[in-house]
């Protein structure tokens, strides 16, 4: 007789959360629209160029077209991953998604700065907007091959941005009356790269500009005093080739050219408009330049790396000298009149596709402006837009994005 009760108690609740599911499902997505999902373009023709990824798979990118007041206007997004500086590593890559468009998922959600909604992305909703994807391992710069009769590898980045343009152009790109190059991390860095590029590819009387999120890596000595990003740079700029084209002026100006690959160095040189989106405690940073795990084979800085609250005076005090390295990096920049900046003091790596940063009611501020509002200001010139964030612990609105495992440059 119990035994009949208990099924139907388990019954009766079971027909309560299957009558009241679709209600609470529906009103979930009144709250959080479904994310847009963009199907992926092979680039067809770019085998004639000889660009490649570095498992010798077509390039690709996501498409949506702009509409209404933005059809002819232009935002283009260089997907990030990190980078691989020796054969081993680039071997590892070529087998996964970023080294080849034959393992990478063929629909990709737009949200941040690439939403088609006005509501969460109100300046650029209605643009063009291109997600360029990162196979290459090199920042969409290098222009080499290897091939030892048993391996190859393809280090085209070059050629692939070049290959995209093309197959773009066609498109209406050609006709761009506003155009934003934009990227995040390692397609941060790719944005310096090729701005000045990209302005010269447009029409002279179109509105060109770019940005830079998570991308200003910096030169900087590690907590054991040694360049380990230095060395990681200049084995990354041999092995494929990018010295050539990286911009010119820096390399003549420098004893050792390949440090135009960091952004502070080839920075004065470009001439585009330019925006700045970084965390002055930038977590990638944080865990591979200034605290890369050859610095720190006993793991105090495990605890602190997972959670900023848990770091001690002295790592604090390391924390805040790297924050001041990076503002010192931006001094020239931050007098230029065309330029902007969103530098906040958030433990997080990326901000500008994700919607909870880039814009949402909780988002990171600055003088209670959020990321999307400052890039927009500064895009169409409503405003001078150069936010610097008080020095860690006082913003209470970030969203700290720390993962809790890090596995380095993949």
């Amino acid at each position: 007789m119990k035994l009949n009760v208990a099924v139907e108690i388990l019954v009766l609740v079971l027909l309560v959360l299957l009558t009241s599911a679709p209600w609470r499902v529906y009103s979930e997505s009144e709250e959080r629209p479904h994310p847009l999902l963009v199907n992926m373009t092979l680039v067809q023709n770019a085998s004639a160029l000889g660009a490649f990824c570095l498992d010798g798979s077509l390039p690709a990118y996501h498409l949506h077209g702009g509409f209404g007041a933005g059809e002819r206007n232009w935002l283009l997004q260089f997907e990030g991953g990190g980078w691989c500086n020796d054969i081993p590593s680039c071997l590892e890559r070529a087998k996964t998604r970023r080294g080849s468009t034959r393992s990478m998922t063929k629909w990709e959600a737009f949200s941040g700065i690439l939403s088609n909604n006005a509501s969460l992305n109100p300046d650029f909703y209605n643009w063009n907007r291109v997600k360029i994807r990162y196979c290459d391992g090199g920042s969409f710069a290098g222009n080499a091959k290897f091939d030892n009769g048993t391996s190859l590898l393809y280090f085209r980045g070059q050629k692939i941005w070049d290959a995209i343009i093309r197959d773009l152009l066609p498109k209406g790109l050609a006709n761009a009356r506003k155009a934003l190059l934009s990227g995040c991390s390692a397609g941060g860095l790719a944005t310096f790269v090729h701005c000045d590029n990209f302005a010269k590819i447009l029409p002279r009387n179109a509105s060109v500009k770019c940005l830079s999120d998570a991308g200003f890596f910096l030169d900087e000595r590690d907590i054991s005093f040694n360049h380990t990003m230095r060395f990681f740079y200049k084995a990354l700029v041999e092995l494929q080739g990018i010295e050539q084209n990286l911009n010119q002026n820096c390399t003549k100006s420098l004893i050792f050219p390949d440090l135009c690959f960091f952004p502070q160095y080839a920075l004065k040189y470009i001439t585009t408009p330019y925006f700045i989106l970084n965390s002055a405690y930038d977590v990638y940073q944080f865990h591979h330049i200034l605290v890369p795990p050859s610095a720190d084979l006993r793991g105090h800085w495990n605890h602190c790396k997972l959670n900023p609250a848990a770091c001690n005076t002295n790592q604090i005090d390391v924390l805040q000298g790297f924050r001041s390295d990076m503002l010192l990096a931006l001094r020239l920049f931050n007098y230029s009149r065309r330029s902007g900046m969103f530098i906040n003091s958030c433990f997080a790596h990326c901000q500008s596709e994700s919607q909870d940063t880039w814009f949402a009611v909780d988002s990171p501020r600055i003088h209670n402006k959020a990321i999307a509002e400052a890039v927009g200001d500064w895009y169409f010139g409503r405003r001078v837009t150069k936010e610097i964030d008080c020095a860690y612990p006082c913003d209470n609105s970030c969203h700290n994005l720390i993962p809790e495992v890090q596995v380095m440059f993949i």
